[in-house]
């Protein structure tokens, strides 16, 4: 039975995040709608490489699903795009090899959260940005950004409602922070994440911006593994799931 693999973007405003739910649109049940079509009613299962929450974007995820239809790997890019909403979009598609799965073969995920830093909220950048009109000190960001680089034990930056079993160790390879006209770019690259970890990250990168607190006391927020220490949760909108990375 072929192996499909397909990198999807989605505009996550108006979904319940990625996963299926009972009565309310995700991104998932739109793909496994269109792939029923495609098999003629049959419903067909898709494994993606994580999960998005209610309103996060991206441009980058990768899923995979096994199907009885002899179509070459390539072709699957048209067939879904042409019954996908204009909010979901596949940029690729390919056979993989039977043993290949989206979410357990990852070896790198980069998440990319945007902020757009001016007095004034452009409105038309609502569902895409986090506008956040206060005064930043960018060098102070770049420099907390470093303490989270390596091998951490990050129960601190994870939601209290997470319900992820054994240690919350991950390690990030960069997180770095670039300041481009009126936005700010975080980027996060590690070879997993926790529930909400970015976006705690990111609230608590922006008090070290607004001097609410020093670079050097990520240390002892670190090792506190207490999340009332950390800043507080980053709204949805401004989060891309920015690319998936394989061996």
């Amino acid at each position: 039975m072929p192996k499909i693999s397909c990198i999807i973007a989605y505009d996550g405003t108006n979904y319940s995040g990625y996963q299926i739910q009972p009565q309310k649109r995700t991104v998932q049940g739109e793909i496994e709608g269109a792939l029923m079509k495609i098999h003629k009613g049959e419903q067909i299962r898709i494994h993606a490489s994580g999960r998005t929450d209610t309103g996060v974007h991206a441009k980058g995820q990768t899923i995979h699903f096994d199907t009885s239809l002899h179509i070459p790997g390539n072709s699957w890019k048209k067939a879904l795009n042409t019954l996908l909403p204009n909010d979901v979009y596949v940029h690729h598609s390919e056979e993989v090899s039977a043993d290949f799965h989206a979410r357990y073969d990852v070896v790198e995920k980069e998440y990319r959260y945007i902020v757009q830093n001016t007095i004034d909220p452009d409105i038309f950048k609502r569902n895409y940005v986090w506008h956040y009109p206060y005064k930043l000190n960018i060098q102070a960001i770049q420099e907390a950004c470093n303490f989270f680089e390596g091998t951490h034990d990050f129960t601190t930056f994870s939601s209290a409602k997470a319900t992820v079993k054994g240690n919350k160790i991950r390690t990030l390879y960069e997180v770095s922070c670039q300041q481009e006209n009126d936005q700010i770019v975080f980027v996060f690259r590690g070879s997993g994440f926790l529930y909400n970890m970015v976006r705690i990250l990111v609230g608590t990168l922006l008090d070290v911006g607004q001097e609410k607190i020093k670079p050097s006391a990520i240390m002892d927020m670190l090792e506190s593994k207490d999340r009332n220490k950390a800043g507080k949760t980053a709204p949805p909108q401004g989060l891309y799931l920015w690319k998936v990375r394989y061996q």
